[in-house]
Parts: C-alpha cells; structure tokens; sequence
C-alpha cells in the first residue's frame, strides 16, 4: 500500500515514551508505531460503531424475522 509521509506534534512526555519504546525495540522506528496506534484506534472505534448499530436492534423482532424466514425454507428441505 504506497505511503505518505505527514507532519505531527506530540506532546513530549509522549514523544519521550514513544522513542523509550522505539529504543527498547519493541517497535523498528517512531512511524510504524505511530501507524500501529491509528490502526489499532480506528478498529476499536468501529467495533465501538458496530456495537452501537448493534444495540439499537430489537432481539424479539429479530428472532421473529429469522424464525419467518427459515420456516418456508425448512418446508422446501429434502428429508434426509
């Protein structure tokens, strides 16, 4: 996936725990941290979105709307 080189400003406690990091090899170099936080941030917030679709939904309803459907299927199935 080609990539872009961006400018950021950290705090420089935060700078300083990145580089402690970076030092410890627990991370090849500053970037790939960095893009290894945002990946890991951006995923936690769709689950966070997912889980928030998710809770809107009516459990009866849509135990009721699976049950209907699978109904006229099982119908339709060859005795085994």
């Amino acid at each position: 996936m080609p990539r872009t080189k961006i400018a950021i400003t950290l705090d420089e406690g935060l700078l300083a725990a990145l580089d402690r990091l970076v030092k410890e090899a627990k991370f090849p170099n500053r970037s790939q941290a960095i893009e290894l936080a945002i990946g890991e941030k951006l995923q936690r917030l769709e689950r966070k979105r997912l889980a928030a679709e998710c809770s809107k939904l009516d459990p009866k309803f849509e135990r009721k709307l699976a049950e209907e459907g699978m109904a006229g299927d099982a119908r339709e199935w060859p005795e085994y």
